[in-house]
């Protein structure tokens, strides 16, 4: 008889476990909005969550430790005209979050230190070049201020959020619904995934396709996928019978998966949460009421099962820690914001070990707060990897930095797969405009119509026409 080999590995006895009553975040009404993102946000200050409000769209912020009871006259974050359907954290500033909405606009917000006082109606920036809801926002993860948004209008665009500008956009690949779109580690890759079952990996200045697989999971219903800090992609989809999949992708040969397992027949979309430091990814699916979880590694199967964690109540939604806000005396190596109806119930996921002492082979550097290098220069081609960080001294936040926002005059165009390359000169282009032609015959009629209107105009002290003057006859444009 032969005996079964148990594969060897330090997170095999990893288990989750929910915290106290009273640690918990209660009596918080939490969007019923069917849309399948993560509905909270959280960093080493803050958790934010979608909540529902009415007469527009909003979001609550509270500090991790204000736990117990929140009271109903909380402030929130209120300044959209519809529902909120994704927020996410700044992973370079813990005070600075992005949000997005259906009424087609995205919103960046600097949030006090100590949290809200009174409602925040106002944004540092607004961010207006969607035509449809913006239901997929993410921060690069080493470029400091540069943003992705991708919304039902099959675009996906990249800002550089300091200036208010969109920079790139990309309208020409996708021809449905976008479903996930995440950076590579050092951000010099996007994957998405799309309604029209295709998976692609593009370059995010050019728009253009890296690689492309057709139908990663043979079901109809939604695909995610992110990326491995190797390279490497993994996807949660279905199969043609709805059995719920997760593969593992070698981008460099998409022919076949390195691997492909079935886990069950329910219907909720699976949301991958990867952990670089330790190779292990997350899979909670909106309505169950489990997170099971998985480690990678470069041996056949690849994607190996390592246990699941249960609760009586279902999940409407999941926040992930960054692996610096953990505490890491503990042997804490994730830790998830589950909501339910009326609350967020924190899960700690540990490694049980007997000594108290720093444990160097779980926490290895990990990425720090710190960006490395500036969005201009991204823009303009510089890639930066990502800054590290030692867990063993445990995180200690710097003091907030205050968001400011340059407004330049000679606004910068967005390159774009359709649009004319950003290295021809300025008056070829029109923001957010495919149509170079178009953009280059507007540009001529409004420098002739400001040419007559100064020449018709009566002769004063001063040959500059008024800016009121000016504003008054671009609008009727």
């Amino acid at each position: 008889m032969s005996r079964k080999v148990v594969r060897t590995s330090k997170f095999r006895h990893v288990f989750g476990q929910a915290v106290k009553a009273d640690q918990c975040y209660d009596d918080i009404r939490i969007s019923q909005q069917t849309w399948d993102s993560n509905f909270c946000s959280v960093n080493p200050s803050f958790v934010a969550m979608i909540v529902e409000a009415s007469g527009g769209g909003a979001f609550i912020v509270l500090p991790l430790s204000k736990t117990g009871r929140i009271d109903m006259s909380t402030p929130t974050v209120c300044g959209h005209t519809g529902p909120v359907l994704d927020i996410e954290w700044c992973p370079h500033n813990d005070h600075v979050i992005a949000s997005g909405s259906e009424d087609c606009s995205v919103m960046i917000w600097q949030i006090p230190e100590g949290g809200l006082t009174s409602p925040l109606k106002e944004p540092v920036v607004k961010l207006d070049g969607h035509s449809k809801r913006v239901g997929i926002l993410s921060w690069h993860p080493t470029a400091r201020n540069v943003l992705m948004s991708a919304g039902c209008d099959n675009v996906l665009i990249l800002w550089n959020v300091a200036r208010g500008e969109a920079m790139v956009r990309i309208d020409s690949v996708h021809t449905d619904l976008i479903y996930s779109a995440c950076w590579n580690r050092n951000g010099s890759q996007i994957l998405t995934s799309c309604k029209d079952k295709k998976l692609r990996v593009l370059n995010p200045r050019q728009g253009a396709v890296i690689a492309e697989k057709d139908k990663p999971h043979e079901g109809s219903r939604p695909i995610r996928a992110v990326f491995m800090s190797d390279g490497k992609v993994l996807t949660t989809g279905f199969s043609r019978m709805s059995e719920r999949q997760v593969a593992l992708w070698d981008p460099k040969n998409l022919d076949e998966p390195l691997t492909l397992q079935e886990l069950d027949t329910s219907s909720g979309a699976l949301l991958p949460f990867y952990d670089p430091d330790t190779s292990i990814v997350y899979l909670c699916g909106k309505g169950d009421s489990s997170i099971r979880y998985f480690e990678v590694t470069d041996e056949a199967p690849y994607v190996h099962y390592l246990s699941m964690y249960s609760s009586k109540e279902s999940q409407k939604g999941m926040g992930y820690m960054p692996k610096r806000g953990l505490e890491v005396n503990k042997c804490e190596i994730a830790r998830f914001y589950k909501l339910h109806e009326r609350k967020c119930e924190p899960v700690v996921m540990t490694v049980p070990r007997k000594s108290d002492l720093f444990q160097e082979d779980l926490y290895p550097n990990t990425i720090g707060p710190e960006p490395s290098v500036e969005a201009d220069d991204w823009f303009d081609g510089k890639d930066g990897e990502p800054v590290f960080i030692s867990l063993k001294d445990g995180f200690v936040a710097a003091k907030p930095k205050e968001f400011k926002v340059i407004k330049s005059l000679m606004s910068r165009p967005p390159a774009s797969s359709m649009t004319t390359p950003a290295h021809e000169p300025m008056a070829m282009h029109a923001p957010l405009c495919t149509s170079t032609s178009k953009a280059i015959s507007g540009n001529k009629m409004m420098a002739t119509k400001l040419t007559e209107m100064m020449m018709n105009r009566p002769a004063t002290s001063s040959m500059m026409p008024h800016p009121r003057w000016i504003f008054g006859w671009m609008s009727s444009f």
